[in-house]
């Protein structure tokens, strides 16, 4: 549980994105060859890098050193370790033009990576590529300087490897930053005798000591807002939950690590009603009073806090829709995603949130 809007924000990094999405590179299909030499040895025939889409789906093939040095076995199906320690690195051709280097597959000692890195970086270059992607796992950590060394830089940093990137074209880069946002939930869970579910957390700072909050937490890799709200009530008061609407959200900026948060309130109602806390974060957990919670020092004397409490307040009476969850898919991407939005109409001032899409 980690604290954000109605609990204090603590510092936690998430985790980035490395998939390239935007300014599509246009015109590539078919097969193509590019001309690479394994520069290692003169005596050797030339190796030849490939890349080439799959009739079906354009799917892309990784692109390798293809000669007797690399170990090719000439049918097609399968690789070899490379023999010859400055051959082009196995790597595979994005949509954008850029390579990503295979990290499963990297030499094993520094100096064949300095010999491949290089060697790939001017076959790469004579092609026309873009953008690099070098990711570095953690038992390959003794690579990182060899990579800034030829003017690799880095991206992002995740528990088990190190993300590089080196831009080809003399232009401005175009490969998309690090992630720039922590993603946040808060749940307003109240059951029907209008009680609110808040905790006392173990660890806050002094101006919260003793304060009466709503759970919260931040949203794992690949979790919905939804999914990860009721988690986190489940995890600190053992209750389970069903979500109901996203009724507002915060923006804010240079909070953990210089990253900006979004924060999420959300609507819960609880299925059960015996609390079981999490006693490594949670120092205490109740049914409060809805007029209490409202009325506590750090929510009236704070306008943003009051402010959100003011909305959960409408939203029981009927007099403010949040946003429910609706499953959708875009051709965009092919991809299934979720859509919130309102589908309430107004009657005569007031709004029935119940209408279902």
């Amino acid at each position: 549980m980690e604290g954000n809007l109605l609990v204090d924000p603590a510092a936690a990094s998430r985790r980035a994105t490395t998939a390239a999405r935007r300014h599509r590179v246009a015109g590539r299909s078919g097969a193509r060859f590019l001309s690479c030499p394994c520069s290692a040895s003169r005596d050797e025939p030339a190796t030849r890098a490939w890349a080439s889409y799959s009739s079906a789906g354009n799917m892309p093939r990784a692109v390798k050193s293809a000669s007797r040095v690399n170990g090719w076995n000439g049918n097609g199906h399968g690789w070899t370790p490379a023999r010859e320690e400055s051959c082009v690195l196995d790597a595979m051709e994005d949509e954008y033009g850029g390579m990503v280097v295979d990290a499963d597959r990297l030499p094993s000692d520094t100096g064949g990576f300095a010999g491949s890195l290089a060697a790939s970086l001017s076959c790469w270059k004579s092609a026309g590529k873009k953008g690099v992607w070098l990711k570095l796992p953690l038992d390959r950590s003794e690579f990182i300087p060899l990579a800034v060394k030829e003017g690799f830089r880095y991206h992002h940093a995740e528990e088990k490897y190190l993300m590089l990137t080196y831009w080809i074209p003399d232009e401005p880069c175009l490969l998309p930053a690090n992630a720039s946002h922590q993603v946040g939930v808060g749940s307003f869970v109240i059951n029907d005798k209008m009680e609110v579910l808040v905790v006392q957390e173990k660890y806050s700072a002094s101006t919260s000591l003793g304060a009466w909050k709503l759970p919260t937490g931040f949203i794992h890799a690949s979790e919905e807002i939804f999914t990860g709200a009721v988690r986190e009530v489940k995890e600190e008061t053992g209750i389970d939950t069903e979500f109901m609407e996203l009724i507002a959200f915060r923006h804010a900026h240079n909070v953990a690590f210089q990253k900006s948060d979004l924060f999420f309130i959300c609507l819960l109602r609880p299925l059960t009603n015996e609390i079981k806390i999490d006693e490594t974060e949670i120092q205490a957990a109740k049914w409060m009073p809805l007029p209490e919670f409202i009325e506590q020092p750090f929510i009236q004397e704070d306008h943003m806090f009051r402010k959100i409490s003011d909305i959960c307040v409408q939203r029981l009476r009927r007099r403010y829709c949040g946003l429910t969850a609706h499953h959708v898919v875009s051709k965009f991407d092919g991809g299934a995603s979720t859509l919130y939005y309102n589908v309430a109409e107004p009657e005569r001032g007031d709004l029935s949130c119940d209408a279902a899409a």
